[in-house]
């Protein structure tokens, strides 16, 4: 059995369920699981391999919770700069229609190296939208090439605008195949296992793309295998209105009616959420997915994290797609959860500002990694404890962009500083990020055949 050793980090912090901070700390693993955690002198003095973590903070692998990797074909496609929701989503369909095999294959390459260097270790990404034979074994090929933890959602659309759906009927699909071929991917890939690598989610893209009678039977389909569900849910006004329109109820009401809350839910956004939304959210443990950047990219508003935290509700971080984000870096990602609900506080005249800011950057961390593990249903990952397993990241402390803020509290730093990429990061147990660079692909190569997919994507 093969042992890693990390000493004499100047902080590991664990984001455990006490959050011990652990100066001159270090980590003794065993194959791919945590044995010890602890000060350095109190660590084994050998393994097979030793990393000097000196002038490092140490951190649980960031947990991303929703992302489209295919959108970094799109970045910035002047059409979509300046739209809302649904004006950028009626934009980019026929675009991303043109997409194949290779471009989905690549993109989440890209995506996943980038979401890596920003210290993520487990990955989400749904999938929805699948012209030219795409599948989703696409994007997994991707993703175990990468050597990331991955969450593959399998996302669907069946609505098509001759249905009063916003995708154009030529990218959506018939509802019996989408449920026979959800099931063939669970069966293929999902590892209930602890410790997996590989899970499958099921994922209906949104209320308005496809029917009630798919949201239904995905969730039969779901529980049948005792696997999640994942969907869009209250990112817009508008999308809370379709609801009202068509269903006549609110968003999170219209999910009930459709037997999607439960601690085996998670939605992505809930912007448009309400106090009593809010609180049927935290007695069902239905989770969220925060997606700061993407929220303020479409104009779509700002979440109630603070809310959702004091409620109880679970509560997550997620870059959200590259089209509506136009990154992938999830500790930036975290930064800008802290500094958007500060900013909500802001707005609020009657806020006591002396006493609530809105949300702390040690906050912001943890939903990051401990939030990001509960929503998953995962209690193998998001903390550094014994038990738990090998994922974490090391940000070296004496770079530009923490100078004269690691010296006061290294932890802060990290989200109050300017993001930057890892120096290290270790998935399952093996070395995926070293010196700050990635091991697991060539990315000038990669770069380079991505750029060629998405000028022809976009051009064609």
């Amino acid at each position: 059995m093969r042992t890693l050793l990390l000493r004499n980090a100047t902080l590991v912090a664990t984001m455990d369920d006490s959050q011990h901070r652990i100066p001159d700390g270090g980590l003794f693993i065993r194959d791919n699981v945590i044995e010890a955690v602890g000060p350095t002198k109190e660590l084994p003095a050998t393994a097979d391999e030793v990393l000097d973590a000196s002038g490092m903070v140490i951190l649980p692998g960031l947990v991303n919770t929703h992302h489209h990797f295919y959108q970094t074909l799109t970045r910035a496609v002047p059409e979509a700069q300046n739209a809302i929701l649904f004006k950028w989503l009626k934009t980019l369909y026929p675009i991303w229609a043109g997409m194949d095999s290779e471009a989905v294959y690549i993109s989440a390459k890209l995506a996943l190296a980038e979401l890596i260097l920003s210290g993520c270790t487990t990955a989400t990404d749904h999938l929805y939208i699948y012209p030219n034979n795409v599948t989703i074994d696409d994007e997994i090929r991707a993703a175990q090439e990468m050597g990331v933890r991955f969450h593959a959602t399998r996302g669907s659309m069946s609505r098509g605008e001759s249905q009063g759906g916003l995708p154009p009927d030529r990218v959506v699909e018939d509802e019996n195949f989408i449920l026979k071929d959800t099931q063939r991917v669970i069966e293929t890939y999902h590892d209930a296992d602890p410790y997996a690598m590989l899970r499958i989610v099921v994922a209906p893209c949104s209320p308005f793309s496809v029917t009630e009678d798919l949201m239904r039977e995905s969730a039969k389909l779901a529980r049948s295998y005792n696997v999640h569900l994942h969907t869009h849910l209250a990112e817009t006004a508008d999308e809370e209105a379709y609801c009202k329109a068509t269903a006549g109820k609110r968003p999170v009401a219209y999910a009930e009616s459709l037997g999607w809350l439960g601690d085996d839910v998670w939605f992505a956004h809930g912007v448009h959420i309400n106090a009593e939304e809010i609180k049927v959210l935290a007695e069902t443990r239905t989770g969220i997915a925060h997606c700061p950047s993407s929220n303020m990219r479409l104009a779509s508003g700002i979440a109630p994290v603070r809310e959702y935290l004091d409620a109880g509700v679970p509560i997550s971080i997620a870059v959200d797609g590259s089209a509506s984000n136009d990154g992938s870096h999830l500790l930036a990602e975290a930064r800008l959860a802290m500094l958007l609900q500060r900013v909500k506080v802001g707005l609020n005249n009657t806020a006591d500002k002396t006493k609530n800011l809105g949300l702390s950057g040690e906050e912001a961390l943890w939903i990051a990694t401990h939030g990001g593990a509960e929503v998953l249903g995962r209690d193998d990952i998001g903390q550094l404890a014994p038990g738990k397993a090998a994922d974490f990241i090391g940000l070296r402390l004496d770079a530009l962009d923490y100078a004269g803020g690691a010296v006061h509290d290294p932890l802060a730093a990290i989200v109050f500083c300017q993001p930057k990429g890892v120096d290290l990061s270790v998935i399952n147990g093996k070395i995926i990020v070293k010196e700050g660079e990635l091991v697991t692909v060539e990315l000038p190569s990669l770069i380079e055949r991505h750029n060629t997919i998405a000028k022809k994507l976009v051009n064609s």
